[in-house]
């Protein structure tokens, strides 16, 4: 093995059960994570087996700070930058058709192997993401009853035409959210989440599915309308999902005790603003959020000079209003100790509501970092901008914690 320290037996037979399950096509995923080495930016690698042009290859993510690289590499190639990786990563998680192992260093330095039998109810094969398409990868089970209960699927479990879209958002978003939640994801703690404006619960049942089968989920969706609420709740009720639960309010009523990740997805315009706060003041691991109706901005919108030519079309005020609200919220969650990164959720053809903004916890902070907070300022002071929600809830809070000596 070509590396700087002598391998443990430990990291030898993770590495050899990696090679295993790449032999026998039984790889399902293997995340490497917490990177400690040199590339800078980098915090994890995510594996997975894919078929490009008939050849079976490894499909290796490297997820930095700032964008995703995607490299493919042969079989043999693969196993020897896995086996470089390594040593660099805290952790590492492979899941197969056959083992679920988790190899992890300790603050001694121990290495600690945890490997459980797992059982699967397909071949092999079919849990393999066969094609470089990676929309094809399923997150969900389509025969799961509650699918059915929810009009998703029929009652022989085949997909019902009109909601394909639907599908393919669900296993999108379930994708994003698996590599979000995974560094926070332990067996023997409940993992507490709130979904705001869940409607009709796609999302928030897809999520209860897929975390129950590692660990035990506290999931509240709460939506406005009541009917819905009473819906999903029978609905969780007939499939046992008896830790998911609905509420009848908004984020403006619903008030968590306890919040791990806080979900909000086409939360109207300032409504966004309220769940981001939410989810920092209760010090959330991993906020997500798809923001839409931007309309806070745009009426204090002033044009600089040599923008007027661009912005004198409506359409383009809208777009720049949408890009600045969104900007400030990033940079804002930046401030108070969150990595966050904007990107595209779907493709345009699926949504119009297609921008993600997720956030993950890095640090604790004594006060919001003032190089941020003074970049905010100069971009407000150019656009003629006087007040952003967001902003002003984060400093009332502040204000409120340092009156009573807190911390954020």
């Amino acid at each position: 093995m070509s590396q700087s320290v002598i391998a443990s037996e430990q990291e030898v037979d993770f590495v050899l059960l990696v090679a295993e399950s790449i032999e026998k096509n039984t790889l399902d995923r293997l995340i490497l994570s917490q990177y400690k080495g040199a590339d800078a930016g980098l915090g994890k690698v995510t594996c997975r087996l894919v078929e490009l042009q008939h050849t079976i290859k490894i499909s290796m993510i490297y997820q930095y700070k700032t964008q995703d690289i995607t490299k493919n590499y042969a079989l043999d190639e693969a196993l020897s930058v896995i086996q470089n990786l390594l040593p660099d990563m805290k952790q590492a998680n492979l899941w197969s058709s056959e083992y679920d192992t988790q190899f992890k260093r300790n603050k001694k330095k121990d290495v600690l192997l945890q490997q459980h039998k797992v059982k699967s109810t397909v071949a092999p094969k079919t849990q393999l993401a066969q094609q470089h398409n990676r929309e094809k990868q399923r997150y969900i089970d389509q025969k799961q009853p509650y699918l059915h209960d929810l009009g998703i699927t029929d009652q022989h479990g085949q997909l019902v035409p009109s909601m394909a879209r639907k599908w393919k958002q669900i296993n999108k978003f379930i994708e994003i959210f698996s590599q979000a939640v995974q560094p926070i994801m332990t067996a023997d703690q409940p993992l507490h989440i709130v979904d705001f404006g869940s409607g009709k619960g796609y999302l928030t049942f897809a999520m209860y599915d897929y975390l129950k089968q590692s660990l035990q989920p506290n999931i509240t969706g709460v939506e406005l309308r009541e009917n819905l609420v009473e819906f999903c709740q029978t609905v969780a009720n007939k499939n046992q999902f008896n830790h998911l639960e609905f509420f009848t309010g908004d984020v403006r009523s619903y008030h968590p005790e306890q919040l791990d990740v806080m979900i909000a997805l086409h939360a109207c315009d300032i409504a966004t603003d309220f769940a981001i706060h939410c989810g920092i003041r209760l010090n959330a691991s991993v906020i997500m959020c798809a923001p839409c109706c931007h309309k806070e901005l745009r009426p204090q919108l002033t044009s600089p000079q040599v923008l007027k030519p661009m912005l004198q079309f409506g359409i383009h005020q809208a777009q720049h209003a949408e890009m600045l609200t969104d900007t400030i919220r990033a940079l804002l969650l930046n401030a108070y100790g969150y990595e966050t990164k904007v990107f595209e959720f779907v493709a345009l053809e699926h949504t119009s509501k297609n921008k993600m903004i997720l956030a993950v916890k890095k640090q604790t902070i004594s006060e919001p970092n003032q190089n941020i907070l003074a970049q905010i300022e100069a971009l407000k002071a150019m656009y003629g901008i006087q007040t952003h929600t967001l902003e002003n809830l984060l400093k009332d809070e502040w204000m409120d914690q340092a009156q009573i000596g807190c911390r954020c």
